[in-house]
């Protein structure tokens, strides 16, 4: 009724705080004149109802019949992430029962116009009133805003005031460069003096004058004080930072406004120590893109990330790959980078560890009965017709997914020891050797199923160059049969990331394979020439025996074999991805029928409890309807803000006149033009030669190696899937950039090297 504006003033009003008198126009006024109109001029020229006229009047007259200030309150404005800031009229200084009536009516006109028009349907919001707030107005010796957290670092114990002389809305309409205040959690106060332009003043008969600036004296200690322990008083009330709108009149604060803060960066992680920050390599590689609401209550904590958190958790380490993404308003919107904790059980991780790699060996694991119950159980249900199915039993695939992937922690607790034992027996040779620089490319070798994955893609590309499929429409029958044939084997791989289940997978999105196609077939694919570093370590005076030879070919084989378990267990334990994938589509799709969503998708905006407990009604329907709108439009405000500052992650090094500087992760220098790939779907722009620089990569990302000269990533580290790969290649990579896609731009010509980690112009 008292719209977004209304309702939180009415909120401050009860709570005591200093808030100017005031009254509100309802919606149900603005419903009762619209009458089904819409359209600025309407309501500019329409005539209020006498008991409505005579009802605002009688209002103001109690409110002493002075000057008032007018302001727009859509009901739109208390969705969270929907600032609607200056999307609607404000008027002050209104003076007389007309310029009241008349201003009102403008404000319900500004509804329409449009900008606020536009602004509502790119946030897709089509239901919409408004209420108009009257206040006495207050004639500020100074005025401004203050922000309860930072908003260009995101600190949440600091306190922005921004004030300049006259009516705040100087400072609002960014017509000044005010005097700036930092107030920190203790009180401590950082002030930066401003230039106060020009002073916004009211006139004696109505309205407002700019005049020409003066230099005013800053704020005393006592009004900041008191200013920052009212701003926390509100942000406490609400639960979450305000924006709020203050001014200082006759030695009194008063609070004009107050709304959430949107775009709000997360918070600083401060400095992480190597642990964390180790971690926080990982994840953030693993989750380029904000999650969803589904992807937090499915595939999060019972997919790949959820089995690895069971995985550390069974030789004592807890909360390792737990609770790293914090959610407001049901979307997250900060990545912070656990903390593990060891527990008790960690004091025999070693003997357990030693047990396990006694007993169970990577080389064989695919022959373990419960890898074999796994793959025809996942066939099983991949088999079923999601669409046939009533909703009941629709709707717990998804937890027949989770069940699948169940024990494959159990799998991982009982393979990956011998892998780490024989990663680090490998290590540990190669530094007493004092050949640590082969230990990279001593990794590869083993055949993965990303490796299958990638021949098979060059045979495709080969298939469609010879038969001239790319050009043809349809394809040749013997490509669309490959293809197909491809697709079956390979099409669970994930195009962003293997711990989300909405981003599509090559199934779900066969163009990005037709992208990687359509660039193998560019030309003749020739495979680059790797140096043989288990030959040049064989060469070494200690490994001359034969005995020590055949031990060291082991000992690499081992290593090898458990470099594959990992490749290979992510490539099979993924495939229950794109079954809860269309799962949920399909439920999202009878949403859509029922018209609780727009389109399949945006199904991903609900949890998948639910949708479990949904109820076909019409109350059911609206409630969910409403919870799929409020978070689409938080996930909107949150577009331009990242998880976490890279550079908490990945901290600047100097690097002399380098353009950019990383971790060194392939060895070798090359130089090229720069190639920005930041999504699958720009898979086909690589060409032969292009230094590939992109935000993550992943498996299905590995084909672009064949073509590039070189990868820069901006996250990652040497001992990431990109890294392994990039050596096995014989292409210089430096990962953990962290800013390599913002810095450098297609066509630059760089210079990469990648046993320093640097990035510079080429000469």
């Amino acid at each position: 009724m008292a719209g977004g504006k209304g309702a939180n003033l009415g909120e401050l009003v009860r709570n005591g705080l200093p808030v100017p008198r005031g009254f509100v126009v309802t919606t149900h006024a603005y419903d009762q004149v619209a009458q089904g109109h819409t359209g600025r001029a309407y309501f500019e020229q329409v005539e209020l109802p006498d008991d409505l006229r005579q009802a605002v009047l009688d209002a103001y007259a109690e409110l002493g019949a002075g000057p008032v200030a007018v302001r727009s309150s859509a009901t739109a404005e208390d969705l969270p992430g929907a600032a609607f800031a200056g999307q609607q009229d404000t008027y002050l200084n209104v003076v007389g029962a007309e310029a009241l009536l008349d201003a009102v009516r403008r404000c319900w006109g500004s509804l329409w116009t449009d900008r606020a028009v536009a602004y509502r349907a790119r946030l897709g919001i089509d239901d919409v009133s408004i209420a108009v707030v009257v206040q006495s107005m207050v004639e500020a010796d100074t005025a401004g805003v203050m922000f309860t957290a930072n908003p260009v670092s995101g600190d949440r114990t600091q306190l922005v005031i921004d004030a300049s002389s006259g009516l705040g809305e100087a400072v609002v309409s960014g017509l000044v460069t005010p005097d700036h205040y930092v107030v920190d959690a203790e009180g401590g106060v950082e002030f930066t003096a401003g230039r106060r332009e020009v002073v916004i003043r009211g006139k004696a008969g109505g309205g407002v004058t700019r005049e020409a600036g003066v230099t005013g004296e800053r704020l005393p200690d006592a009004v900041v004080e008191e200013l920052a322990e009212l701003g926390r008083r509100v942000a406490g009330h609400f639960g979450r930072p305000q924006d709020i709108e203050w001014a200082w009149a006759g030695g009194r604060v008063y609070l004009l406004q107050a709304r959430p803060m949107t775009a709000l960066p997360p918070p600083p992680v401060g400095r992480l120590n190597p642990i964390r920050r180790r971690l926080a390599t990982v994840l953030v590689e693993y989750v380029p893109v904000r999650p969803y609401p589904i992807d937090m209550s499915t595939w999060l904590p019972y997919g790949p990330a959820g089995l690895m958190g069971k995985v550390t958790g069974a030789f004592g380490l807890h909360s390792a790959f737990e609770g790293f993404l914090r959610e407001e308003d049901g979307v997250v919107y900060a990545l912070v980078p656990p903390e593990p904790r060891p527990t008790i059980r960690v004091l025999a991780a070693p003997f357990r560890v030693a047990a396990k790699a006694r007993r169970y060996d990577p080389a064989r694991w695919t022959e373990d009965p419960r890898f074999l119950d796994y793959l025809a159980a996942v066939r099983r249900l991949a088999a079923r017709d999601l669409a046939a199915m009533p909703w009941e039993e629709l709707v717990r695939v998804p937890r027949q997914t989770f069940a699948l992937v169940a024990p494959v922690a159990d799998l991982r607790v009982d393979y990956l020891p011998r892998t780490g034992l024989a990663l680090l027996r490998l290590l540990v040779t190669v530094k007493l050797l004092r050949r640590g620089a082969l230990f990279g490319g001593l990794l590869f070798g083993a055949v993965t199923r990303t490796s299958e994955a990638n021949e098979a893609l060059v045979r495709l590309a080969e298939l469609a160059r010879r038969t001239g499929a790319l050009d043809a429409d349809p394809p040749s029958a013997e490509f669309q049969a490959a293809f197909q044939e491809f697709m079956t084997e390979y099409g669970h791989r994930e195009t962003a990331s293997p711990i989300l289940v909405t981003p599509p997978t090559w199934a779900d999105d066969p163009e990005t394979v037709r992208g990687l196609i359509r660039m193998l077939a560019a030309e003749p694919h020739q495979r680059k020439e790797t140096d043989d570093a288990l030959e040049r370590l064989l060469d070494h005076p200690l490994l001359r025996h034969p005995r020590r030879r055949a031990r060291m070919r082991r000992w690499v084989a081992a290593t090898r074999a458990g470099i594959a378990f990992r490749e290979d267990s992510h490539f099979y334990f993924t495939m229950p991805q794109p079954i809860l994938r269309r799962s949920l589509v399909e439920l999202g799709r009878r949403l859509c029928d029922k018209g609780v969503l727009d389109q399949p998708e945006d199904v991903f905006h609900l949890r998948l409890e639910e949708l479990e407990s949904f109820q076909d009604t019409a109350a059911d329907r609206a409630r969910l309807r409403e919870v799929a709108r409020a978070r689409a439009v938080k996930r909107e405000e949150l577009a331009g803000t990242r998880l976490i500052d890279p550079a908490a992650v990945f901290p600047a090094v100097q690097g002399g006149d380098a353009l950019i500087t990383g971790s060194p992760a392939s060895g070798g220098i090359t130089t090229g033009p720069v190639k920005v790939i930041r999504e699958p779907a720009e898979f086909g722009k690589l060409e032969s030669g292009d230094v590939l620089v992109c935000p993550y990569t992943n498996p299905s990302w590995t084909p672009l190696f064949q073509r590039a000269a070189a990868v820069v990533v901006d996250s990652g580290g040497a001992a990431s899937h990109a890294a392994i790969v990039a050596r096995e290649y014989g292409i210089p990579a430096v990962m953990g950039t962290g800013t390599g896609t913002s810095v450098l731009e297609d066509g630059r010509l760089v210079t990469v090297n990648g046993d320093a980690g640097t990035v510079t112009e080429a000469a």
